[in-house]
């Protein structure tokens, strides 16, 4: 395989000649292709992102349903379990394995898991069908991105990457609103049966659409092919991730932080963690992460980045709709909609900034860019209060989803162009485990801020009671505080929720070190063609 051709620098590259863009494309299907095996990939990733966030809205009327209140926490943390411990070892199983099959497998999975929570007879149904849907989720997370690499040219990969961005920003708002539209105006359970009919229609448009070549891996047996998934490094890895989150979901609600199960949790994760990092070592190529494309400069510094950028936004999309329905007293679905200028603002810049990177070439001062931009707006955000102007809230969430889309698909461009083909499943993988992990990390940090501001504010104003207003939820704070009170509580509760925003600027300020430490790499220079993802099966030594 030859090898990457290597950056010299930002400025001085030689426009590519008309033979050499030729000779990088002409391994790849035609444009009309590309676009329907696109369009189907979109689908997917939509529906994926849709069902993070569309449960939220519908939960009420699933507890009374089933009469679940204790469930609660179940219903996300079943998938974000389940999409989170199966992330690193999918990119060995696209590695090993064919990407079309396995893509394939994935949404079978996703579709099996919808069905049943759309058909649960109880509640410990529907826990398990979103474990399962979860499970099918890690695969086609990073299998979209690694069908991006296979099927689009690299010096087009960022125009398509930056729709891939849109989607996300577009179901993140998309989420809530529609879960408060299936469960108002229809039923809760079409929540899930909206994956069936779009989730179909995807996985025929693959199947008939997608030809992407198979792994070379010999006639390896089956115990030669079990052994390249890392069996050992999973068998400490999955439990590693589950006791860190089922800690996160726990710690300060069910439990305090301080109780012996929370506490004995974040213990196993550090045992557990601490011997896959030593078994990674150990085994070297054959491991799920081997250690030299983590080490890679890019990979490490995009991982880093996504880390970073992931905490931010999870954040904002979670807490924003909080402060809308708590301060300006709207129902979730107009919440959704005010918080549109978020995430309109980042579909510009995620689309605007591939397709300039696909123009210039390079994706590094989208990044740095992008980190100044979440900074300011994130920092602007905190300054919000009860009586804030429309002009305020709607241009602050517009600087920062601007920097958030600038920034949001340039470190998986990084990772394909700075990764052999037969690494780049691993290094998507890695984004994908770290933005989801990092993102559920923060959000539990948020909610500790936000509960233990929203407490000492609340027990500073005489007559109210805290711990009732806490367990009302967002919506019954004007029910459960005197009106005579009102103004200070909403003070109160204001600041709470911007406290957690500061978390968001630390993390934006903090993206501005990773976004320097990227190489240059020039998206438009001829690299290798089409390659195939196991080509080096056994770990690729070409060095980038």
């Amino acid at each position: 395989m030859s090898k990457i051709v290597p950056s010299e620098g930002p400025p001085g590259y030689a426009p590519e000649s008309r033979q050499d863009k030729q000779q990088q494309t002409e391994a790849y299907p035609p444009m009309g292709k590309i676009i329907l095996i696109m369009l189907a990939i979109y689908i997917a990733m939509f529906l994926v992102s849709l069902d993070r966030l569309i449960v939220a809205t519908a939960t009420p009327q699933i507890t009374d349903h089933f009469h679940s209140t204790n469930d609660i926490g179940w219903y996300g943390s079943a998938y974000m379990l389940t999409a989170s411990a199966s992330q690193l070892v999918y990119g060995r199983i696209y590695t090993f394995y064919p990407t079309k099959w396995v893509f394939l497998f994935s949404i079978v999975i996703f579709e099996i898991g919808s069905a049943i929570c759309g058909a649960a007879p109880t509640s410990l149904a529907l826990i398990l069908g979103r474990a399962i849907a979860g499970l099918g989720t890690g695969g086609i997370s990073s299998g979209a991105v690694i069908i991006i690499a296979l099927t689009v040219p690299l010096h087009l990969r960022p125009a398509f990457q930056g729709l891939a961005g849109a989607i996300f920003g577009i179901s993140s708002v998309l989420g809530p609103i529609l879960g408060g539209v299936f469960t108002t105006e229809v039923s809760w359970r079409w929540c899930f049966y909206i994956n069936l009919p779009f989730g179909g229609a995807a996985l025929v448009a693959i199947f008939f659409l997608l030809d992407v070549p198979p792994p070379k891996n010999g006639n390896w047996t089956l115990k030669q092919k079990i052994n390249q998934l890392d069996p050992i490094g999973n068998l400490f890895m999955a439990p590693a991730v589950i006791c860190l989150l089922l800690a996160l979901e726990w710690g300060g609600s069910t439990y305090s932080w301080s109780n012996w199960r929370i506490l004995l949790l974040f213990v196993m994760f550090g045992v557990l963690f601490s011997i896959f990092i030593f078994v990674e070592h150990r085994l070297q190529e054959k491991a799920m992460v081997p250690p030299r494309i983590f080490k890679q400069r890019s990979v490490l510094a995009g991982t880093v980045w996504t880390m970073c950028s992931s905490a931010g936004m999870m954040v904002m999309l979670y807490y924003l709709p909080v402060w809308f329905q708590a301060i300006k007293n709207v129902d979730a679905e107009k919440s959704g909609i005010m918080n549109l200028p978020l995430v309109l603002s980042m579909v510009v810049g995620s689309i605007g900034s591939g397709i300039l990177v696909t123009l210039l070439g390079y994706y590094n001062p989208f990044m740095f860019a992008g980190a100044i931009f979440m900074a300011i707006g994130a920092g602007l955000l905190t300054t919000f209060h009860p009586d804030i102007g429309h002009s305020k809230w709607i241009g602050y969430q517009i600087i920062f989803g601007l920097g958030l889309g600038l920034g949001v698909q340039q470190a998986n461009i990084a990772v394909q162009t700075c990764l052999a083909p037969a690494d780049i499943p691993v290094g998507a993988s890695l984004l994908m485990f770290s933005q989801q992990l990092n993102g559920a990390i923060f959000l539990a940090v948020a909610q500790t801020l936000f509960s233990n501001f929203l407490t000492s504010n609340l027990d500073s104003i005489e007559g109210i009671n805290a711990a009732q207003v806490i367990a009302g939820g967002a919506t019954a704070i004007r029910k459960l505080v005197p009106a005579a009170k009102l103004v200070e509580a909403l003070d109160g509760y204001s600041n709470a929720i911007t406290k957690t925003f500061i978390l968001a600027v630390a993390m934006s300020c903090l993206a501005l070190l990773p976004a320097l430490a990227m190489e240059w790499k020039n998206v438009k220079r001829p690299t290798e063609a089409r390659g195939t993802l196991a080509e080096g099966a056994h770990g690729s030594e070409d060095k980038v």
